[in-house]
């Protein structure tokens, strides 16, 4: 469970005491549990994911179910990834770089189309999609040594203080995340779109925690490990979602979808170390999560067969919570409660075409999902003080898409890059002995009072090519 070890401000003049074991377990909650998925066919991702009231994709059914009544042709895809993922960390001055690769068939998906067939009905289709995604949770970050950060400890041996120098610190987290789209949409009078979804999710993660250090106790330098890393979760979601489309005219679309909290079952294994026990014992421990529910506005200007604009916006509209079972998800809501905004997304895409040519291109923005918090940090010349942040665990997200396709009719191929950033300061080496959240090696643990404050530039370019068939 949460145990008590983070100390933050919501806004400058109150501040909230948050107890945790592992304040990834926050990031996560954000990141990886709540996040709008960010991978699709080419076309999708191309157009960074604004095709709410244009329809016509599988992966429409992520932001609005509606757009599978669009369709009015069988259609089967596959969808191939290349992603690249760069972590540029900076701590006092020095910066070190990490990047992963990751090849992956990252989305596919088909429509079935039922032409009613009736002529004296204004129901025209009803259509049947199934989409399946998946991304990498890989994310790995390094800060450089500062030796000016020297922690006194007097918990470990009292009477015998222990200097320990910082000497680094690596968080690294890997594994993935996959959701699984059933939709249904129909057609009435080529006019209104109706669609309604399921969605099952499936998460797995891994995490590790460590930090270097040099102690004068007995002049080594080791590594140590965090409280409760390494750690896994396996973790399984649902959600549901409904939506419309109304073709006001010919040029003008609007749409707007509903998406239900995803209801998280998450399964935990972790490592728990002990004082003079060189060897952790291994726990495992369930939680529920409910992560917020989300709206979504979308409008589409259609001037000729030639050329499509889209804009969505899309709303957090709750806030994560978790299945109170003790005090560590109480003070987890209490934080959510306090210092969670509903973070707000917008969209731009759009697409033209020369006869069998598509040109795409798209833009996407999303803000941070916290308040200001602040902190008691070290400084870069190893003294502490009260630190404000904007960006603290996670920060704000651009996309910036691009594409191009070929329709032969029957088959058809698109391809598209996709450039991702993002900028957060990433909190560590915070804990003590008294609550079990300290660094742990052997015989001694390091306990601080204040967090070192790593600026994490995230990049990541992604390369996207879909093949489908449409019958």
């Amino acid at each position: 469970m949460l145990k008590k070890t983070l100390l933050l401000l919501s806004i400058p003049v109150s501040f909230v005491y948050l107890k945790a074991q592992d304040i990834s377990v926050i990031t996560n909650t954000v990141d990886v549990y709540s996040a709008n998925p960010i991978n699709g066919t080419a076309k999708y991702n191309a157009m960074a994911g604004s095709i709410g009231a244009l329809g016509g994709d599988v992966s429409s059914a992520n932001v609005n179910p509606a757009g599978i009544g669009v369709f009015i042709t069988n259609d089967l895809n596959l969808t191939l990834g290349v992603n690249s993922n760069k972590n540029t960390t900076s701590l006092a001055g020095n910066s070190l770089h990490y990047k992963t690769n990751n090849t992956d068939i990252s989305n596919t998906g088909g429509v079935l189309t039922i032409n009613l067939g009736d002529t004296n009905s204004k129901w025209k289709f009803v259509n049947i999609g199934v989409n399946y995604a998946t991304q990498s949770l890989d994310n790995y970050s390094e800060s450089a040594a500062n030796g000016n950060i020297k922690i006194v400890d007097n918990l470990t041996t009292p009477g015998t203080p222990i200097n320990y120098t910082f000497q680094g610190h690596a968080y690294d987290r890997y594994g993935d995340q996959s959701k699984m789209n059933f939709a249904v949409g129909a057609n009435y009078d080529n006019r209104l779109y109706f669609g309604a979804g399921l969605n099952f999710h499936n998460s797995f993660l891994s995490q590790n925690d460590s930090a270097g250090f040099y102690s004068d106790y007995d002049d080594t330098s080791l590594v140590y490990h965090k409280q409760y890393t390494g750690y896994e979760e396996h973790s399984d979601g649902f959600s549901a979602n409904i939506g419309v489309i109304a073709k006001l005219s010919n040029q003008f679309r609007v749409g707007a979808a509903l998406e239900s909290p995803t209801w998280w079952s998450i399964d935990r294994v972790y490592n728990q170390y002990y004082y003079n026990y060189d060897q952790p014992d291994v726990f495992t421990e369930d939680r529920s999560l409910v992560t917020p529910m989300k709206a979504t506005l979308s409008a589409a200007f259609v001037p000729s067969k030639n050329f499509a604009l889209n804009v969505d916006f899309i709303q957090g509209i709750t806030k994560p919570k978790y299945k109170e079972y003790g005090n560590a998800e109480r003070e987890l809501n209490d934080f959510f409660n306090d210092s969670y905004k509903n973070s707000s997304e917008v969209r731009v895409g759009a697409e033209y075409r020369i006869s069998g040519f598509r040109l795409r291109g798209g833009y996407a923005y999303q803000g941070n999902s916290f308040d200001n918090l602040s902190l008691l940090g070290y400084n870069n010349d190893g003294s502490t003080s009260n630190q404000s942040f904007s960006d603290l665990l996670v920060g704000k997200r651009n996309i910036i898409g691009a594409g191009l396709g070929y329709d032969f009719r029957a088959f058809y191929i698109d391809a598209s890059y996709q450039s991702i950033t993002s900028e957060y300061s990433s909190p560590f080496l915070q804990g003590n002995i008294d609550y079990n959240s300290g660094y742990f090696n052997g015989g001694f643990d390091v306990n601080s009072d204040a967090y070192a404050v790593s600026k994490v530039k995230n990049t990541r370019n992604n390369f996207f090519v879909t093949v489908g068939w449409k019958f």
